[in-house]
């Protein structure tokens, strides 16, 4: 494996905490970011699919994460897609969030109460994703993004800020059916059968293959949580 150098040198970083709902506001994250947006060299890929960050790390060795993973790579091949991670972490290509402080961070902004925080969000992460598609323009032929919620929000706000498409799953139709509004997350999870086959279909449509439907093999797993195509 060829050694990446860090983003940030160990002797460099800031006290401060990782864990508050400040995160947003912490100089090494925003360093961090301004990294990626200035200084990383993005891929050429067909296909970009943009997820949101994950409690776990790193991202990639998350539940949810393996999850959009089985979908994603049923369908595409590997040298074909770039995953990028966006979110409270900002945004991360997936080749980098081992790296400090993707890797070290711990809030979920979904978590978050603060109204004024998460306005603060939106606004900068819509900025930092209009950066990066703007940056990025010629590097993919499609872009996804699966995301609900706030993340979603700063998609659609980036989106409309630059002259670059971005397909943004799940459907609203489909969101609407899944709303709970009893539960602490309105929305339901990313997890979900149905969202993960509008996410199935918008990968089957960018590369003009055949749809897939999104099931359970039942001789793989008994959690009907844990979905594969069919």
């Amino acid at each position: 494996m060829t050694f990446m150098k860090p983003i940030i040198p160990e002797d460099e970083r800031s006290k401060e905490p990782l864990d508050t709902d400040r995160v947003i506001y912490h100089p090494d994250m925003i360093r961090a970011n301004e990294w990626v947006l200035n200084e990383y060299e993005a891929p050429y890929r067909e296909l970009c699919i943009f997820v949101p960050c994950a409690k776990r790390k790193p991202y990639h060795e998350s539940p949810s994460h393996k999850k959009f993973d089985r979908i994603i790579f049923e369908i595409a091949k590997p040298e074909d897609v770039h995953i990028v991670t966006f979110g409270t972490c900002g945004i991360t290509p997936r080749e980098l969030d081992t790296q400090y402080p993707f890797m070290h961070y711990s809030f979920m902004m979904g978590k978050c109460n603060v109204a004024k925080i998460k306005r603060d969000f939106i606004k900068m992460e819509s900025e930092r994703l209009a950066a990066y598609l703007e940056k990025t323009k010629d590097n993919y032929k499609h872009r996804i993004a699966y995301c609900i919620g706030d993340f979603r929000t700063a998609m659609e706000k980036a989106v409309e800020m630059v002259d670059v498409e971005v397909d943004i799953v799940p459907r609203e139709s489909t969101i609407q059916k899944m709303i709970q509004p009893d539960k602490p997350f309105i929305y339901n999870s990313l997890s979900s059968r149905e969202y993960l086959q509008d996410f199935s279909d918008a990968i089957t449509d960018a590369l003009k293959l055949p749809k897939r439907k999104v099931g359970l093999k039942e001789d793989l797993s008994v959690d009907d949580a844990d979905w594969y195509l069919l």
